[in-house]
């Protein structure tokens, strides 16, 4: 009967917040003119993720760590990759 009742509480106490989740995104979503990316835009904005780049040293800074991001994953990838093309086949050697 304990675990029945502290389940219910749980649920009721989830329900609230999921109500009062959904009520706050719709309401950010009404002051950002209903669109998703303008939402998601001024999120990342004011949690630090996206600064707004003033010169063309901030945009090229920006670019190369990019561009070093994709050079990892493109050397991780390639190399994942080979291996996979020259293990040998099990189908062939029957």
């Amino acid at each position: 009967m304990k675990d029945k009742t502290a389940m219910t509480i749980m649920m009721v106490i989830g329900g609230m917040v999921g109500v009062w989740l959904t009520a706050a995104f719709i309401s950010d979503l009404r002051l950002s003119d209903w669109q998703f990316s303008k939402l998601a835009g001024s999120y990342l904005v004011s949690i630090g993720l996206v600064n707004e780049l003033n010169t063309l040293v901030d945009f090229y800074t920006h670019i190369k760590g990019i561009e070093y991001l994709v050079c990892v994953v493109f050397f991780v990838v390639f190399t994942v990759f080979y291996k996979y093309l020259n293990k040998p086949s099990t189908a062939l050697t029957k």
